[in-house]
């Protein structure tokens, strides 16, 4: 079943249980998918919808963070209410080790050397790791990946 038409039967079924954050938020995360589909003109493929989905869960993440800076915390606490439910639709995190080594990959991979060399190692990492890991925590550690081998290969 694809992402998309099991968003549809999950709101469906909030609907139909009367779960009125569960039905909120998946409105809010297929409206989102469905202004990507008018912009491209054809239904989403899994992958496309995946990066709408973990685009949901990017800027509720922020909000978040906005909203416990300014002492909003019920507002706070919806937004991660929103985020668990959002994440059920995003494919298995990464854990920690996983990611680690796909960035030291794809370092090797894109011969990166320097910090100056990040996109490039993002343009072969990201498109591994979407919707799987955190972009600020994926380039946090491809900056850290990065800087340790430029301080080796200075002689430091």
């Amino acid at each position: 079943m694809t992402l998309s038409r099991r968003l549809q039967q999950d709101l469906q079924a909030a609907i139909r249980e009367r779960d009125e954050l569960r039905r909120d938020t998946l409105r809010m995360v297929i409206a989102a998918a469905y202004n990507i589909q008018k912009q491209v003109g054809r239904e989403l493929n899994d992958d496309e919808a995946v990066s709408v989905v973990a685009r949901e869960v990017k800027s509720r993440r922020e909000s978040v963070e906005a909203y416990s800076a300014a002492g909003r915390h019920e507002a706070a606490r919806r937004e991660q209410a929103e985020i668990e439910i959002i994440n059920s639709y995003l494919p298995q995190q990464l854990d920690a080790a996983e990611l680690a080594g796909m960035v030291v990959a794809a370092v090797d991979e894109s011969g990166a050397s320097s910090p100056r060399d990040m996109g490039k190692v993002m343009s072969v990492l990201m498109p591994r790791v979407r919707g799987r890991a955190d972009g600020k925590q994926v380039s946090a550690l491809v900056a850290r990946e990065l800087a340790r081998r430029d301080l080796r290969g200075h002689g430091h």
